[in-house]
């Protein structure tokens, strides 16, 4: 009875110095979480109205899954670029216009994910929407993906135009049939963004900004969003409509890994 007693209390010692070490682990790992410098701001902060539409945080976008790393579906920005979008949105609002944005800060973690899925030639399951026209065996060599990205130093983001009264985009279903992003806007996936001649991440030379083939609506459109953006210190990424870094950056060479969440905007948690 004395050894059986003994060996119990042994178990208990042993089941509870488990515990200990597992609750260790989980703190050291809460502790550890990166967060977000002083000067990095949810965008709804500084300026609520801008529309926000997270694609990385849905399973809509070329990889077809939601990416690491983005907890929330916010946009968070280094203080001086969310501002100056705040300058940029009040003058299109003007004209009868709203900004909408597809994404802004980006963690590594996130890049890493993206570099992971480019790896992966037998995952093509998105290829009929994003990248159509595209070998995935080029997509590091013509730039699609990279090993860093603008968007993790906290001042790039991606965004459109809506035409004021801004109607709802309805949701993505995972497994209804894709149309190339190229498509007209009446076949492609609809978004409620004025025509800007491709969608959004549409890995094609077609959403270079100032693509010859691009007339019309569709580029005076594009010439809106950039004209507005690039009066105000944002600089466009030529080969990708949407793309846009406000100048100067604060953090120009560091790439953050703090999640997409509240609470990496919170010191302290």
């Amino acid at each position: 009875m004395t050894r059986l007693s003994s060996a119990v209390r042994g178990l208990i010692t042993l089941l509870a110095a488990l515990l200990a070490v597992t609750a260790a682990s989980a703190t050291a790992r809460a502790t550890t979480e990166p967060k977000a410098p002083n000067d990095f701001v949810a965008l709804s902060t500084v300026d609520p109205t801008i529309i926000q539409e997270m694609r990385y945080f849905t399973v809509h976008n070329f990889v077809g899954e939601r990416i690491d790393g983005y907890r929330q579906p916010i946009c968070i920005l280094t203080r001086p670029a969310a501002e100056a979008l705040h300058r940029a949105q009040t003058e299109l609002r003007g004209k009868g216009y709203t900004l909408k944005v597809y994404d802004c800060y980006r963690p590594q973690r996130a890049v890493d994910h993206f570099v992971r899925w480019a790896e992966d030639l037998d995952d093509q399951a998105m290829k009929s929407e994003f990248y159509p026209n595209v070998d995935k065996t080029r997509l590091f060599e013509d730039g699609y993906i990279a090993a860093k990205s603008g968007h993790s130093r906290g001042s790039t983001m991606d965004l459109t135009i809506v035409k004021l009264p801004a109607r709802p985009t309805r949701p993505y279903h995972p497994g209804e049939p894709l149309v190339p992003c190229f498509a007209p806007k009446n076949q492609r996936f609809p978004d409620n963004s004025v025509d800007m001649g491709t969608g959004f991440d549409c890995f094609d030379t077609l959403a270079h900004t100032l693509d010859p083939r691009i007339q019309g609506q569709q580029r005076a459109n594009r010439l809106l969003l950039k004209g507005t953006l690039e009066n105000l210190g944002f600089v466009n990424l030529a080969e990708e409509w949407w793309h846009y870094t406000f100048k100067p950056e604060p953090y120009p060479d560091t790439y953050f890994d703090f999640p997409v969440s509240w609470k990496s905007l919170i010191s302290g948690d």
